[in-house]
């Protein structure tokens, strides 16, 4: 099992992930990462360096309804009027 790997710009420190562990950079930027979670002062001075995603990521929705759905995204809107008196 591969670890998420990141880096602060601010000090060049790279930070490996561990779900039981926080580990932090220490700089004024404060990068932090446990686990999938990460933190700093400016997430633009951050760079993931590798991530880990679920592969087996279980849907809440079957094929079917995923199948329904998009239909239903496609279905025109109608119009109706109406006469007022």
């Amino acid at each position: 099992m591969e670890n998420n790997k990141i880096r602060c710009r601010s000090c060049g420190k790279e930070l490996e992930g561990r779900s039981n562990k926080t580990v932090s950079c220490g700089c004024p930027n404060m990068a932090t990462i446990r686990g999938d979670k990460i933190s700093a002062v400016d997430l633009s001075n951050v760079v993931m360096i590798n991530s880990q995603r679920p592969k087996n990521s279980k849907s809440v929705f079957s094929q079917e309804d995923i199948l329904w759905q998009e239909q239903r995204k496609q279905r025109k809107v109608r119009k109706m009027d109406f006469e007022v008196r």
